[in-house]
């Protein structure tokens, strides 16, 4: 989908505060209400906006912990490969899971409340998986950078 001035406005408007009205958008990006409702559905409708949320503060929430986590498998199989990835995403602790190579099998972001919380997810979803053969656990001590947005071009 080929974006123009506009579009890249309004997604970077977006990226910024999705809980802008439409008219402040169409305001903002010099377009008429029906204009701006039009692109950005168009760009709904593309896949270009996944979705829109609001993104919470687990500090504030008293999930103060976050791990990330590589794990390895023993068996590589496409089956066991899709088993637990469909294993970790169904985990509501798991923030994100990614299938990485080389090197370990996945990475995830995992964000809990605390050690005993973290120790329970490891039960549920490494210890009783025979199938993971290993997994090495980073937790974070400070986020120095968190960020939602994605770079645009500066112009189309």
């Amino acid at each position: 989908m080929p974006f123009d001035s506009i579009d890249l406005r309004l997604l970077d408007l977006l990226q910024t505060d999705a809980s802008l009205t439409n008219q402040s958008l169409a305001e903002r990006v010099h377009v008429s209400p029906a204009t701006c409702l039009r692109r950005v559905k168009a760009l709904v409708d593309a896949g270009v906006i996944e979705r829109r949320v609001a993104l919470l503060s687990a500090d504030a929430l008293g999930h103060g912990l976050t791990a990330i986590v590589e794990v390895v498998l023993d068996r590589q199989s496409a089956e066991a490969l899709v088993a637990f990835e469909a294993r970790a995403v169904a985990e509501p602790a798991v923030r994100q899971c990614h299938r990485v190579s080389p090197g370990p099998d996945f990475v995830l972001v995992v964000q809990v409340l605390d050690m005993a919380a973290y120790d329970a997810l490891v039960e549920r979803l490494f210890t009783e998986d025979a199938n993971v053969r290993n997994v090495k656990a980073f937790f974070s001590v400070r986020r120095a950078k968190f960020e939602t947005r994605i770079a645009l071009p500066l112009s189309a």
